[in-house]
């Protein structure tokens, strides 16, 4: 059976790389305030996890965080976030919505990739560049708002997105670098 369920004890300020890597029976995770970074591949290929509580205080989302955790549905990134890194949601095919706060000022490339439920994302001022492959293969995203902050739009940001029928927002600023 293992693991379903795990609260991450107060005091624990890193998540290190791989930590919970693998967990296949791990559905529901609770990371405290104390928690400021999540390490590369921390939670990668939790096949089931479905759930994550986020400390308010996360700064980062280190690459390939939740890498492959399939059946992940939403989650909520606190204000805190400045970056989400290379592939850090990459492969959750479930997740269907994503608000990303006004605190993130980057986003790796293909951090969303193949993210086959995502329907709707709303990305903030504070992004100015959209990276490669960001959400490549996103099958099911309808609608994306992009701000007038942002300045370049990478390369296959949107392959595969076959149900993409709206962008919203002034990204088209007339200065040819969008």
């Amino acid at each position: 059976a293992g693991i379903t369920s795990y609260i991450i004890p107060n005091g624990v300020i890193s998540i290190g790389e791989k930590a919970f890597r693998n967990y296949k029976n791990l559905e529901s995770i609770t990371i405290p305030d104390s928690v400021t970074s999540i390490g590369e591949g921390a939670f990668a290929s939790c096949k089931n996890l479905k759930k994550i509580i986020l400390s308010n205080k996360v700064e980062s989302i280190g690459k390939m965080a939740f890498y492959g955790c399939e059946n992940l549905e939403s989650v909520t990134i606190p204000n805190n976030v400045i970056s989400i890194e290379y592939s850090a949601f990459g492969c959750c095919k479930n997740l269907k919505n994503m608000i990303i706060p006004d605190s993130v000022t980057s986003i790796g490339n293909g951090a969303f990739e193949n993210c086959e439920n995502l329907e709707h994302i709303i990305i903030p001022d504070s992004i100015t560049h959209i990276n490669d492959e960001t959400f490549a293969g996103c099958k099911r995203l309808k609608s994306i708002t992009i701000p007038s902050s942002v300045i370049s739009i990478g390369s296959r940001v949107f392959s595969g997105c076959d149900n993409l029928k709206e962008f919203k927002g002034d990204f088209a600023s007339g200065d040819g670098r969008c």
